[in-house]
């Protein structure tokens, strides 16, 4: 069967692409306030009988008032501007960066709110690794589904979404959006794309707990002074760095503590053999902690912590003396082991 040749005609990927680029650009690098918008908006509804040339003149002279680094790339944009859809394209995409960080910060409470599922649960468990990984994700399926959503709204000319106050502001957002449409424009997809950029630099900025910091806290909840936990590298095995090491009650211990194993429980094997340490410990999810890979740690008296559901499955695990499940990490057994 042959499939038929996909085409997207030039002057709707010229359209949108326009989109798009103001969006970005409005989004990024130019990053207009909300009263510096309003005031183009303020001119081009005073305005709109005007030629789009006039216009133009007129919102490339508001730009002369803005710093220097806006009104170079302010410029830049406005003299992309070729005809009157594209200047209502300028002026549909300052309406969308307006609302987008009304969806951002929808996107981001339903994120927040999905934290408390953590209280109850052991912060080196299997579940609690998902749902702390899983974060970013979510938030990006959400503020997909979100944007969505609104647009669905504009679709259906739905504005119980907004304040009765803004009624005015929503129906010229319905007009330009079918106006646009009907133009070829798919101003959802191209908001998407800049709203997507968005929610990843927001995941990036609000980035949860590693799983050593996960660690630090607890050792910090069992008593550990904060200032007397460092990470530093083995004295007699420089390529080996312990990312916790600490004294209790006259013994040194050394912890390392990575999510899966790989092949770095060999390094930490071989300072075994070597250190002066009283205590050498592993954490570790043990997705990857085989029998044997269990064994030959243990043989070296390197103590192993697994994952309350790794270690609940394997019974291999709960047979050799020095691994316990993360549940079980507290200040007596730290003690206790030696």
């Amino acid at each position: 069967m042959k499939i038929k040749k996909v085409e997207i005609k030039r002057n709707k990927l010229d359209a949108n692409f326009k989109l798009y680029l103001f969006l970005k650009e409005l989004n990024g690098s130019i990053r207009l306030s909300d009263n510096e918008i309003n005031i183009f908006l303020e001119t081009y509804f005073s305005n709109q009988k005007l030629s789009y040339k006039k216009m133009l003149a007129i919102l490339i002279n508001i730009s002369d008032e803005f710093s220097d680094k806006k009104k170079a790339s302010l410029l830049a944009l406005l003299y992309q501007i070729k005809n009157n859809i594209e200047l209502e394209v300028f002026i549909f995409a300052l309406k969308l960066i307006q609302i987008k960080p009304l969806l951002l910060a929808e996107a981001k409470l339903t994120e927040i709110a999905g934290l408390s599922k953590l209280k109850n649960i052991n912060q080196l468990s299997i579940e609690y690794d998902t749902i702390s990984k899983g974060r970013p994700y979510y938030t990006r399926v959400n503020g997909a589904l979100l944007s969505l959503l609104f647009f669905s709204k504009l679709e259906e000319k739905d504005s119980s979404f907004i304040s009765e106050s803004t009624e005015q502001y929503i129906t010229t957002l319905f007009q330009q959006y079918f106006h646009l449409k009907e133009n070829g424009l798919e101003p959802n997809q191209m908001f998407m794309l800049m709203f997507s950029e968005s929610i990843n630099q927001s995941i990036i900025s609000d980035a949860g707990s590693s799983y050593e910091d996960r660690i630090f806290n607890i050792l910090i909840g069992l008593g550990i002074k904060a200032e007397n936990i460092r990470k530093l590298h083995d004295e007699n095995d420089s390529s080996t760095e312990f990312d916790f090491f600490f004294k209790l009650n006259g013994k040194s211990y050394g912890i390392g503590a990575k999510r899966t194993l790989r092949e770095r429980y060999k390094q930490f094997i071989k300072t075994a053999q070597m250190s002066k340490l009283d205590v050498m410990i592993e954490i570790t999810l043990g997705l990857d902690l085989s029998e044997d890979k269990a064994k030959s740690i243990r043989n070296h008296n390197v103590y192993l912590f697994v994952a309350d559901e790794i270690y609940a499955s394997k019974e291999y695990l709960q047979r050799i003396k020095g691994i316990y499940p993360a549940g079980d990490l507290n200040l007596k057994l730290l003690k206790k082991i030696n």
